[in-house]
């Protein structure tokens, strides 16, 4: 029986896995001469050739100039055609909403914040949605329909069994039954839903620290404590989207909290979520504790401390240090991960200084011994995370020339 077109091994599948390699290289190197694609994809200069020119017909690839100042005749340079597909991320919190828009390489091209002051929704959460996504596709020069995917990120998580949000009482208008399916009839493009950490990790994962990595897990710590985890390197969100809410978890050293969502926190949170910071430096006698949101007070507090580095800003260092490991104990002896991402403010800040107490403690109370890391996505990681899980979507649909 004559082989589909679908069938692997065929000329058409063959020639697809070719240009999928070619174009995941050209994201990787940028500009590349054909001569170059063939020897890292080990194809021959024809067929090297005929990638190239099918991917520039299909509105995939651009030449682009020529190879100077070396010896021989310049040859013709190639790169993906940023213009073949877009996509968008939208970061969510009770204060605003950010949308940016990036290009198919994976270059931010259209940013927009949107604020969304107090705790109570002035304007329903489907135009937010829409207005902080109209205002980053307007900054990108696009319109809305040019986009191929958006991914939003949370607090919290939609539970895929009832599609509605949970873990975040604190985010207003989310929680409404139908809110999914208005924004699915409103927006004109494929819509996913994650949560906030785990957008963290992906980027992590994709450009930072956890490049490389398959079993991580990556705590973050800046308005909320919580933390992603990847299995076999894929993400685990959990049967109701609540996998890493650890934020909940009992811990020694603080009171038992029960009814927890409706408290929304618990003992590692109370431990040493950031709102514990300024609590724990006046115990602690350190002087000059700034005014704001404690986020960010959290995080100067923190940072002054790694500077200082004696006397009460030691302490504090040392005691939040203890707090953390003590969370993250339960988390490694259950989970045993390679790696152990340190993410967000009140985490980053103490720097090198922190994560070396943090896994001289994590040493002392847990078995396993992971290698603890301090993140290198600092700008706007869940955002950034939310454009590489909507560009790996959108780059295999675009990318595949099979069809």
């Amino acid at each position: 029986m004559a082989a589909t077109a679908g069938t692997p091994g065929t000329p058409r599948v063959l020639r697809a896995m070719n240009d999928r390699a070619a174009l995941d290289l050209l994201l990787a190197h940028g500009q590349l001469s054909r001569t170059r694609i063939g020897k890292l994809t080990g194809l021959s200069k024809p067929t090297a050739s005929q990638l190239l020119a099918r991917l520039e017909s299909a509105g995939l690839v651009l030449a682009t100039g020529t190879t100077e100042g070396r010896p021989g005749p310049n040859a013709q340079l190639y790169e993906v055609n940023p213009a073949a597909a877009y996509a968008a991320g939208l970061d969510v919190t009770p204060e605003r909403v950010l949308a940016a828009v990036a290009d198919v390489t994976g270059r931010t091209i259209g940013r927009y914040e949107l604020p969304t002051p107090g705790r109570h929704p002035g304007t329903p959460v489907v135009q937010q949605v829409t207005d902080a996504l109209d205002g980053a596709v307007k900054a990108a020069g696009l319109a809305r329909a040019d986009v191929h995917r958006l991914v939003i990120g949370t607090p919290g998580a939609f539970d895929p069994n009832t599609g509605r949000l949970r873990y975040a009482s604190h985010l207003p208008g989310w929680h409404t039954p139908a809110l999914l399916d208005e924004l699915a009839a409103t927006l004109p493009m494929p819509v996913e839903y994650e949560n906030d950490v785990n957008l963290v990790a992906v980027a992590e994962q994709r450009l930072g620290a956890a490049r490389g990595h398959g079993d991580f897990v990556l705590l973050w710590n800046e308005g909320g404590l919580g933390a992603a985890l990847v299995l076999g390197g894929r993400l685990h969100r959990g049967w109701t989207g609540g996998a890493g809410e650890v934020g909940f978890l009992p811990v020694p050293g603080t009171p038992l909290v029960r009814q927890v969502t409706k408290a929304n926190s618990g003992g590692y949170q109370e431990l040493a979520g950031s709102q514990a910071i300024p609590k724990l430096a006046r115990q602690l006698g350190v002087e000059e504790i700034p005014s704001g949101p404690y986020a960010e007070v959290a995080a100067a507090i923190v940072a002054r401390a790694a500077e200082a580095d004696d006397g009460p800003h030691r302490r504090l260092l040392e005691t939040y240090a203890t707090h953390l490991a003590t969370g993250l104990a339960s988390l490694v002896s259950v989970l045993d991960p390679e790696l152990v991402v340190l993410s967000g403010a009140s985490l980053t800040a103490g720097g090198e200084t922190l994560r070396a107490l943090v896994q001289a403690e994590l040493e002392e109370l847990a078995a396993s011994r992971p290698r603890l890391v301090v993140g290198d996505v600092h700008e706007h990681p869940v955002l950034r995370g939310a454009l590489e899980s909507a560009l790996a979507t959108t780059r295999d649909e675009v990318f595949d020339t099979s069809r």
